[in-house]
């Protein structure tokens, strides 16, 4: 189908930069174990983080001026590692975990014999530098469209027994199995041509991001660690409710096993593998 447009259009780029989320747990003297409010505080600030595409997490610990040098040293790596094993247990994943560093001692700088409790304390810390990644806008010329002829159709005529229908947008948020909104458009384009191309026959292939070793991730939502089977599910599901056969389909999670290189976000995916194409009475 020809499309005789021109348009003038304003767009933005979308340009990547970092944003910083800190955070501060304190400890008791000589020790290591969080305490029980600082826990709650670390717990709150890490459901804070939902949402948020995390690049990376740094965890530095530190004591105040009492002790060895050596002993100190010690005792910040303990109070980093306590902190990294909380961030663990609560379903971030290792990778993004790039720095534990203990720092020792703070030195004081001379203050008030009353303020130096206070001082002391303030300084047997950990500090949480969590780098996520944002968008800002920078506005570009105006451009011109010229008239193309374009099928834009996800499944060409000519889609044989092999070959991968690559759905480029359809991203799911970080941690789940569910897709960020913007992929609605392209999960309901697929299922309408599935559905009048009933004789293509296909797996889903379910990905993950950020695990080590090509283990899979774990699905927030379950708590399972089954996070690109339940990609591909999710996907299986929706296609079933919009007519298409599950005889003519098969879900998958191939776990991290296969990065695309380009960036996390293009990892969180779903692809369908083609198996089958029946012939038409």
């Amino acid at each position: 189908m020809k499309r005789i447009v021109i348009l003038f259009i304003l767009m933005s780029n979308l340009v990547l930069s970092q944003e910083e989320h800190k955070h501060v747990v304190y400890f008791d003297t000589d020790k290591y174990v969080v305490p029980s409010t600082e826990k709650n505080r670390i717990l709150l600030f890490i459901q804070q983080l939902e949402g948020i595409d995390i690049d990376k997490i740094e965890i530095f610990g530190f004591c105040d001026d009492r002790g060895t040098d050596n002993y100190n040293q010690i005792l910040s790596q303990h109070r980093a590692e306590a902190i990294k094993s909380i961030f663990s247990n609560n379903n971030i994943e290792e990778s993004l975990i790039t720095n534990v560093d203990g720092k020792g001692e703070i030195l004081l700088n001379i203050v008030h014999e009353d303020d130096l409790n206070e001082i002391r304390g303030l300084n047997r810390k950990v500090e949480v530098i969590v780098k996520s990644v944002a968008t800002i806008e920078e506005p570009v010329e105006i451009v011109e469209v010229k008239p193309v002829k374009k099928d834009d159709r996800l499944i060409k005529d000519g889609v044989k027994v092999g070959d991968k229908i690559l759905l480029e947008n359809l991203l799911f948020k970080t941690n789940y199995s569910y897709l960020e909104s913007k992929s609605k458009k392209v999960i309901e384009k697929i299922a309408k041509e599935l559905v009048e191309r009933d004789d293509v026959y296909f797996i889903i292939q379910g990905h993950v991001c950020c695990t080590e070793n090509s283990r899979d991730a774990i699905d927030r939502k379950t708590r399972k660690r089954n996070l690109s089977v339940a990609r591909a599910k999710h996907v299986y599901d929706y296609l079933a409710r919009k007519g298409v056969s599950k005889s003519r389909m098969k879900y998958v999670g191939l776990r991290r096993k296969f990065p695309l290189g380009k960036g996390d976000k293009f990892d969180r995916r779903v692809e369908i593998l083609v198996t089958h194409i029946a012939e038409k009475n």
